[in-house]
């Protein structure tokens, strides 16, 4: 029989238990062994049948072992003793704590999915991974983070696989008074709740829930509440789900809902405001219109409203191509906007103006959420210096005349947060050698270049480390594959072969992430029999370990699953290569640590940044990856190896597959294998050995999440509060009306006359030129604007490569035409062929970049020809 009704039964704990409930609410035991060991040793069965969730765990233990475990001197000592670390860890003072700049009293942080732990499933793939890892790193630095999120009732879906292998996907409903999760309430009780205008007269309501993630609160909006339309209860149903107006939807309560969330919690919680507001990604850009919203309301107008917002914002983007951009239907949004919906009292000319591609090629019938965050924010950043490249250039037209490296987009590479993903053994060898303390601060904080200490591991120690996780890692894998065969409609007695799964001698190779078609799943499928004669070597044997999800709208992902799934099917290899499903964060930390090598083969430079890799080399597994996303960055053959590239702008797709799938072979034959399985005299593979080593010793400290966060802080956070504490309202209305002057007055503006000190085609090195400029400013003068000298190498189009720029100041007064004449010198630094030219951009004390207003001058083609511009 169904139940008509459902209730969540919580426990009564006995007195002396109560702080094990604080406990398990504060999803710090996610990443904190101390308080997982305590609650595992409640009922060390049952946390594994709840799968390490200290919620579940207290609502199932029976209450005679509550009532044992209360009268246990020992145990209650243990909770003691947890019990104050975490109150010391929410109190005392942190890393941002003991900076002397005066950083922002609060940043709120929006993504459309969190990846905190398999307990909370709010996240599909690497964006809210990463997004999880930047709110625990924050925690564990004392940043004053508030975390704003979806709660989707769906999660993202479970995977299981049909007798064929095609993907099946699984919605399993969540109750959220089942997680760990408390609602946000009024002073009277009642549960706080922010309201969202609909068009026809409609709402949309959301409750606000709260994770405590250690030190960050991160609020969770959830639309499914009885005071909704059925319409509107399942805003919140599934992430990435639905059709493209759900989508606005889901992106304007995250934005405008979220928002309204964080100013409810700062007023009932006492918490300090935000003075800087972070977009993860564009699905959460209507945050911006609900501050330019509520600063109409404080008496400023559109423009200085949004001057006051973009110094406070910061957006990050993560993809490297158009196609991952949210895009909507110019009159979609129009519909949500305006008197009859949506923040009435705004323009909703302006609204569409803030998302419109106005650049070359693109689509004036289209609402671009990247473009309005960037519109929208005076700093922004990409996830990887390679990705900080690519956003540039692909973003250039928002910035026209400027060369994509002068684009304000910068980049802080991502990180990971290592007390989350480095396995118990490997911290418990490091604590041993430093002791815990000093070895949970260089996890955390990530202040150092390089882990010395590691070099005094003994070889034994690291390479008995390894195999046992390699061991773990094969249980894991056995019983994760037995499973998923009965899921498939396998009888047990058809099973036995699981037992000869994998083996903890053998070299293993793991590969789990999306299954989008750029990140090339079947690569190594590529030559059939290559693989199978990798697989089952006599002496070189290499086994694979595959998990992924593709997106349920995603057949061609769907059929690349299939294709694998059915090639590890095969009796001959299924003991050497298994795909697991339901790849998700419980079954990611297993992976990472037990295998040696982690294969990473995108199509570059499509991976924006790729952190799976990072995780697995912080337990000692050496990358074998394309130079792509981080790896571009800080590869070094100490750490792996690099695949090599075909990606030519004539390459044929099947062509570039197929020379980089040999590359792959030959790598894995010609030296990964041999060097893998060389022993040395000491009878270890010591060659393989000092490689874990230096990966850990040297590329550990850099993949940090502690380390991405405080370069977050110290590059775009400070300066966005700095920036947002000088736009006060006068402030921002005066340089509001000073971009409107500058824009109307551009055309006036002019590079006349260049002349130089050196007339010839050749100058030695050293010698420094003396520029004289004559330029036009029509309505604007000298304050306004900066006219510079920018100079370097040329290249053989004469495009000025490696540039550097070099202020002319004004001599004198305006002469009787009312041109100004800028001097100033020019050091011929670099030998080779060598230009230079001359612009001018508006300058602004306010400004975060000369390129800010996408407005500069040059001189005309025939003034460059005349001036001589060129050396060589």
């Amino acid at each position: 029989m169904k139940a008509i009704r459902r209730f969540t039964v919580r426990p009564v704990l006995p007195d002396p238990l109560r702080p094990l409930s604080d406990l398990a609410r504060n999803l710090r035991w996610s990443w904190h062994t101390g308080t997982r060991d305590l609650f595992r040793s409640v009922d060390p069965g049952r946390w594994a049948a709840v799968g390490g969730d200290p919620v579940r765990l207290l609502g199932s233990v029976p209450a005679e072992r509550l009532t044992e475990l209360a009268a246990d001197r020992g145990f209650l000592d243990r909770l003691d003793a947890v019990a104050g670390d975490l109150r010391a860890y929410m109190t005392g003072d942190r890393w941002y704590q003991a900076q002397t700049d005066r950083l922002p009293a609060a940043v709120a942080y929006f993504s459309p999915e969190f990846g905190i732990t398999a307990a909370l499933p709010q996240y599909s793939g690497g964006l809210g991974i990463l997004a999880g890892d930047h709110l625990k790193a924050a925690s564990d630095l004392g940043v004053p983070l508030i975390g704003v999120g979806l709660l989707y009732r769906h999660g993202y879906f479970r995977q299981s696989l049909s007798r064929d292998g095609w993907q099946q996907e699984h919605y399993p409903v969540l109750d959220p008074n089942e997680l760990p999760l408390d609602q946000l309430k009024e002073a009277d009780g009642t549960p706080a709740q922010v309201t969202l205008a609909l068009p026809g007269g409609r709402s949309l309501r959301a409750r606000i829930w709260l994770a405590q993630v250690g030190r960050v609160p991160l609020l969770l909006l959830d639309s499914d509440i009885e005071e909704n339309d059925l319409g509107e209860r399942g805003v919140t149903d599934r992430l990435y789900g639905g059709g493209s107006e759900h989508r606005l939807l889901q992106e304007m309560l995250l934005g405008i809902g979220g928002v309204r969330a964080v100013r409810a919690y700062c007023r009932l919680t006492g918490h300090a405001g935000p003075e800087v507001f972070h977009t993860n990604e564009g699905h959460a850009g209507f945050l911006g219109l609900e501050r330019i919203a509520e600063l109409r309301g404080e008496g400023l107008d559109f423009d200085a409203a949004l001057e006051v917002v973009r110094a406070g914002t910061v957006f990050t983007t993560h993809t490297p191509v158009p196609a991952g951009i949210d895009r909507f239907d110019r009159d979609l949004v129009a519909r949500h906007f305006g008197p009859h919906a949506e923040l009435p009292h705004m323009e909703v000319d302006r609204i569409l103006r803030l998302g419109m591609e106005t650049y070359p090629g693109g689509e004036p019938g289209l609402f671009n959420m990247a473009v309005m965050g960037l519109r929208l924010a005076q700093r922004a950043n990409g996830v990887s210096l390679l990705h900080g490249d690519v956003s540039r250039e692909m973003f250039a037209g928002l910035w026209p005349g400027f060369d994509p490296e002068e684009v304000p987009i910068t980049s802080v590479t991502n990180g990971v947060h290592a007390p989350t993903w480095v396995a118990p053994e490997v911290f418990r060898l490091g604590a041993r050698q430093i002791g815990a303390q000093r070895a949970e601060e260089a996890l955390s904080v990530g202040d150092s270049d390089r882990w010395d200490s590691v070099a005094d591991i003994p070889d034994r120690d690291i390479w008995e480390l390894r195999r046992s996780l390699r061991e773990l890692l094969v249980l894991e894998v056995r019983e994760r594959l037995r499973a998923s065969w009965r899921q498939r409609g396998a009888e047990t007695a058809e099973l036995g072969w699981i037992d000869g799964v994998l083996d903890p001698d053998v070299l293993t190779i793991g590969f789990a992430r999306r299954v989008p078609s750029y990140k090339r799943l079947t690569l190594m499928l590529r030559d059939r029999a290559r693989l199978t004669e990798l697989l089952l070597h006599p002496e070189r044997p290499v086994q694979i370990v595959v998990a992924g999800k593709a997106h349920p709208a995603d057949e061609g992902g769907k059929k690349l699953i299939q294709e694998l799934v059915r090639f590890a099917d095969d009796p001959r290899v299924r003991h050497r290569i298994v795909f697991l499903p339901d790849y998700g964060m419980a079954m990611a930390q297993k992976l990472y640590p037990g295998c040696d090598i982690w294969l990473n083969n995108p199509l570059r430079p499509l991976e924006a940044c790729g952190t799976s890799g990072m995780k697995a080399a912080l337990n000692g597994c050496l990358n074998l990856s394309v130079l792509d996303g981080w790896w571009s960055e800080w590869f070094q053959p100490d750490f792996g190896w690099a695949i090599p590239t075909a990606d030519g702008a004539g390459t044929d797709p099947d062509r570039r597959d197929a020379i980089e799938a040999d590359a792959l072979y030959d790598l894995l034959e010609q030296r990964i294998a041999p060097r893998f399985y060389e022993r040395g005299e000491s009878g270890l593979p010591d060659r393989w050995i000092e490689m874990v080593r230096r990966t850990l010793s040297l590329l550990g400290p850099k993949v940090l999440a502690g380390r991405m966060v405080r370069e977050y802080v110290e590059r775009l956070y400070a300066p966005a509060a700095r920036a947002h504490r000088a736009m006060e309202p006068d402030a921002a209305r005066a340089l509001a009306a000073w971009k409107a002057r500058v824009r109307a007055a551009w055309h006036g503006v002019t590079v006349d006359h260049v002349e130089t000190s050196v007339t010839a085609a050749t100058a030695e090195l050293g010698t420094t030129l003396a520029l004289r400029v004559r330029v036009g400013l029509g309505d604007l003068g000298p304050d306004d604007v900066e006219v510079q000298a920018v100079a370097g190498r040329v290249d053989e189009e004469d495009r000025i490569t490696d540039a550097s720029a070099v202020p002319l100041k004004p001599v004198g007064a305006p002469d009787q035409e009312g041109r100004w004449v800028y001097e100033g010198p020019l050091s011929l630094d670099r030998t080779g062929p060598f230009g230079y030219t001359v612009r001018i951009l508006p300058a602004h004390r306010l400004l975060a970049s000369g390129a800010e207003l996408g407005l500069l001058a040059v001189p005309s083609e025939e003034l460059a020809e005349a001036a001589g511009l060129l050396m060589r």
